[in-house]
């Protein structure tokens, strides 16, 4: 007769499970423990953000406010402007000015020679600009990395110190009082923008080069060929910010251009502003100024996202 043998329980394994149900309980009282402060630290970190809020939010205002006054200016009349009451709802609203800023012959002429200076040095030296930038990061020649922070550091050095030997040298070739003083030391490249381009080419493999040179490219092809296409993003980020210092460039113009029919847009406003302010007609002169400000806001808004992001990639080696 068989009869079925009950296994005694094992003390090893009731003692492992008593441990693990231990433990569980454990974990559980603390989380039970932990969560009054997890909820107190949350609203401590809801009234920071609040807080930093608050604080982002005024600085934008204060940041902003000027550029909505100016634009509110342009609106007002003479006697709305003078009465000394700080207000951006102008009463009644003054469309005129606009018109009257675009029928004068110098704004739009100023306009002109700001484009005329765009033009050449945007496409040449955006040409010349990149080109540098592969050489310093595909190529490989002595003093490579000597040159370059050379170069780099000429960034350190401001126009005030370079302007008057750039007035004697411009002098002596003729070219004061005419575009050529803004137009070609362009051409030759900028230097930021060779920075940037550089180290965006490092965030591309160096077996493309090795590739373009077993198809039998020169170092000019594959730079055209291969590379320029690659980098089309970040260039034309950086020919849109070339853009906005060209169009709201001031000191140059100013040091190198007397007559008014080479003056460019940042001149001729200026001008706006040393005739009609004793005029006290400030509409016309806000006008102006938001007339001038529309191409390089536009950029801006619909191309901010490429901007920032073609900028984070080039800060990426």
């Amino acid at each position: 007769m068989s009869t079925n043998k009950i296994a005694a329980p094992n003390v090893t394994d009731m003692t492992a499970q008593a441990q693990i149900g231990s433990k569980t309980k454990e974990k559980e009282l603390k989380k039970k423990i932990k969560n009054p402060d997890h909820s107190v630290k949350s609203t401590k970190e809801k009234v920071g953000n609040v807080i930093i809020f608050i604080l982002l939010a005024i600085g934008a205002v204060a940041m902003v406010f000027p550029l909505i006054y100016m634009v509110a200016t342009s609106f007002m009349t003479k006697n709305q402007i003078l009465s000394g009451s700080l207000t951006i709802f102008p009463d009644p609203i003054l469309l005129g000015k606009y018109s009257e800023v675009l029928s004068k012959g110098q704004f739009i002429n100023g306009i002109i020679n700001t484009i005329k200076v765009e033009i050449p040095v945007l496409l040449i030296g955006g040409f010349t600009s990149s080109l540098s930038a592969f050489a310093f990061a595909k190529m490989h020649f002595r003093g490579k990395n000597a040159f370059f922070m050379a170069l780099l550091a000429t960034i350190m050095i401001p126009f005030a110190v370079v302007m008057i030997p750039q007035y004697v040298l411009f002098t002596r070739f003729g070219w004061t009082n005419s575009l050529l003083p803004l137009i070609v030391p362009g051409c030759f490249g900028n230097v930021g923008m060779i920075f940037f381009l550089r180290q965006n080419l490092y965030s591309i493999p160096d077996e493309l080069m090795d590739a373009a040179k077993l198809d039998g490219c020169s170092y000019f092809g594959t730079y055209w060929r291969v590379f320029l296409p690659l980098m089309k993003g970040a260039l034309g980020t950086q020919l849109m910010l070339w853009f906005m210092g060209i169009w709201n460039d001031y000191l140059a113009p100013t040091i190198f251009l007397r007559s008014e029919s080479k003056w460019t847009l940042q001149v001729v406003i200026r001008s706006f502003n040393s005739y009609y302010a004793i005029q006290s007609d400030y509409a016309l002169i806000m006008a102006a100024s938001v007339i001038a400000m529309i191409p390089t806001l536009l950029l801006f808004f619909i191309f901010q996202r490429v901007i920032i992001e073609s900028i984070a990639i080039s800060g990426i080696k």
